[in-house]
């Protein structure tokens, strides 16, 4: 099924290569990268998952800035072998404790052996962590974490006294601590992505959370877990229970998850495997509060001129703080040049005009809850318009990521750990974050 797999840095230099036919040609990888580099000047956007060279079909995911990239010349799914590349990924980092190029480089001989369990002339075996460590025999060569940058939404957890410690995004689930203990504990992620869309009067015209319950587990002896989600917790609208009830359209479990309690008192019973899974995956389309508010106006002020106004308003509590602000609006194509206007007093607020694709950015380094921003940009035309500015402006997209704040309220009320022994007393946590996945407003 796989002609090759071959994992490449950002510079676009082999980390991992494997040849399980010989029929590729040679050079693949090399073409493969100068086809993602330049697909801009070629066409807009970003390469797409999957394309075709010379009758070669080539997938790829990218994961902490690696491309993890399969090759094959027979029609197969699409969605298969990206997946498969997904779950390779998230098992050499359960292998690893972190997935970059110096962890995969120093760990290069443990990342074969993965691989070959994984791959057999081709064709997929097992992704399975707990089916792999009965194979793989290779110690993993720990990276320092502390000299490491902190990448993406993971490092917020590692900021402040009473966060996760730091070693919950670094952990490898069959290396010990130093000294040789290995510590018990495990952890529970409830990570959500919104999409909302605003009309131009602020007005919600859709609204949509993705969510999963994410578990991570370092428990020795594999005990029995017990994890309560809210009581007044509704599948679909069939038992609506009243206005102040938690509402999904729809879920699915992980298969190791016993439903045995579930309708009783919403409680779900697992032995977890090791790696990283999914406990619970679930869509919610019942009305929520979003976390901001966004209005944006666009109006001329004079033949050649015109002033866009963008208000951001965080609809959260004070206590929980928005990292990673990114506004970002398209601007009519004749645009020249672009003048900022920041509110007096603004710290962490960086501003640019992106004139290859006429785009205005606003990045906010953190927004803390009830605080309103307002930017205005006044623009200059090299010609006049001829057409309605609002139909060549917006919409309005914005990215962020919350910690410790969900827009369901979907919560983890208690885990329960079956003790094994009498010493045992395994550290448990649970952490929140909601990101955006597609949050829009029109003009």
């Amino acid at each position: 099924m796989i002609l090759q797999f071959f994992v490449l840095s950002q510079r676009g230099d082999n980390i991992v290569y494997r040849d399980y036919h010989g029929e590729a040609q040679k050079g693949s990888a090399e073409a493969f990268f100068r086809k993602v580099k330049f697909w801009k000047e070629d066409a807009e956007g970003d390469a797409p998952p999957v394309f075709n060279i010379d009758g070669v079909n080539y997938f790829h995911v990218k994961v902490a800035g690696l491309l993890f990239v399969a090759t094959t010349r027979v029609n197969v799914s699409p969605s298969l072998v990206l997946e498969l590349l997904q779950r390779i990924a998230r098992v050499i980092k359960d292998y690893l404790g972190v997935l970059n190029e110096d962890s995969f480089r120093k760990n290069f001989v443990l990342v074969y052996e993965l691989l070959d369990e994984v791959i057999d002339f081709g064709y997929v075996q097992t992704t399975s962590t707990e089916v792999l460590k009965s194979y793989v025999f290779n110690e993993p060569i720990m990276i320092d974490a502390a000299r490491m940058p902190p990448l993406g939404p993971a490092a917020i957890f590692m900021q402040g006294s009473k966060r996760m410690p730091g070693t919950a995004i670094t952990k490898s689930v069959v290396a010990n601590e130093p000294g040789g203990r290995k510590r018990d504990e495990i952890f529970v992620d409830v990570i959500e992505k919104i999409s909302v869309t605003f009309n131009s009067s602020g007005f919600i015209l859709t609204s949509e959370i993705d969510g999963t319950i994410q578990m991570k587990s370092y428990l020795t002896g594999n005990p029995e877990i017990r994890l309560a989600l809210n009581e007044d917790l509704s599948i679909g609208t069939s038992d609506y229970r009243g206005s102040g009830a938690v509402i999904l359209d729809d879920c699915n479990f992980h298969e190791s998850v016993h439903l045995d309690s579930f309708d009783v008192d919403r409680t779900l019973s697992l032995v977890p495997p090791d790696g990283e899974f999914p406990v619970m995956n679930y869509r919610m389309t019942q009305p929520f509060k979003p976390p901001f508010r966004v209005n944006a106006l666009i109006e001329e002020t004079g033949p050649l001129k015109a002033e866009v106004t963008i208000k951001v308003r965080a609809e959260f509590n004070s206590s929980v703080n928005a990292n990673s602000v990114l506004i970002q609006m398209p601007l009519p194509s004749f645009t020249a040049r672009v003048n900022f206007e920041l509110e007096p007093g603004a710290v962490g607020h960086t501003t640019d005009f992106k004139e290859a694709n006429k785009r205005l950015e606003w990045s906010l380094k953190k927004v803390v809850g009830g605080s309103e921003h307002t930017l205005r940009a006044k623009l200059t035309f090299s010609q006049e318009l001829h057409g309605n500015i609002m139909k060549e402006a917006g919409p309005v997209s914005m990215t962020f990521v919350i910690p410790m704040y969900n827009s369901s309220r979907l919560q983890v009320k208690y885990l329960q750990i079956a003790k094994t022994s009498r010493t045992q007393n395994p550290y448990r946590w649970v952490r929140y974050v909601t990101q955006a996945n597609s949050y829009v407003a029109r003009l």
